[in-house]
């Protein structure tokens, strides 16, 4: 048996460019046979809606709300949500999975991490990082490739770009030898549909977001969902 989770996903309530707010994807995905989801609202440097001029102590909270709306709702309907950030360090976006509010809570330095540090602090603490979408062709990624050096995995496959940047990202990926990812970069819960959201096939169903960094880590992603009018990549 295989369990079906997103990886990739913004709410109206944590990141700016979110249209929807997190309890309307519940649902969409309940009846796609998603297992979970993982909400990734963009941090602190990236396009997120909590004010930055807020203390850390209320910045946190505020950043967290998405995700703790569509817990609620995913309690209450069956569905599995978990935590993790998009940060945007020198020009390129990273995935960041495996610490939690209270952890955050403890640590405003993160708010400010190179990316060596933040590959190397996220490890320590039990996480990993995951370079989003690399070969994407927007003005807001600076860098072509990213910082492969430190990442644990590449998402090659996510619903935001054209089949040519995935392309580009997936040979990236097997040139480098790292575990590759796949996410549906959903910012709109009418977008969800099977012809566009994306995702990763697990063996166990995850008890906590631990399993999944423990996933990319060991590179035991079972397989990825990917529509069928993308690219074949094996």
């Amino acid at each position: 048996m295989e369990y079906l989770y997103e990886t990739h996903l913004h709410t109206r309530e944590g990141s700016a460019c979110g249209i929807s707010r997190a309890r309307e994807y519940i649902g969409k995905y309940l009846d796609l046979g998603y297992t979970g989801i993982i909400v990734t609202d963009h941090f602190f440097r990236g396009n997120c809606r909590a004010d930055r001029n807020l203390p850390w102590n209320k910045w946190v909270p505020e950043f967290c709300r998405g995700y703790e709306a569509a817990r609620e709702e995913g309690e209450r309907r069956g569905l599995d949500v978990f935590f993790g950030w998009e940060e945007t360090v020198d020009g390129n976006d990273f995935l960041v999975y495996g610490l939690d509010k209270a952890w955050l809570l403890e640590h405003p330095e993160a708010a400010g991490w190179t990316r060596k540090k933040q590959f190397n602090e996220v490890r320590r603490n039990g996480g990993c990082v995951v370079l989003a979408h690399p070969f994407r062709f927007v003005n807001s990624i600076k860098r072509f490739p990213g910082s492969s050096e430190y990442v644990d995995a590449i998402e090659a496959a996510n619903s935001g770009n054209e089949p040519i940047s995935d392309a580009l990202a997936w040979a990236y990926a097997k040139e480098l030898n790292v575990p590759i990812t796949a996410g549906s970069d959903i910012h709109y819960a009418g977008d969800i549909s099977p012809d566009v959201v994306f995702g990763v096939y697990l063996s166990k169903r995850m008890e906590s977001i631990n399993d999944f960094v423990n996933a990319v880590r060991n590179n035991t992603i079972s397989r990825l969902r990917i529509p069928e009018d993308r690219f074949d990549m094996h």
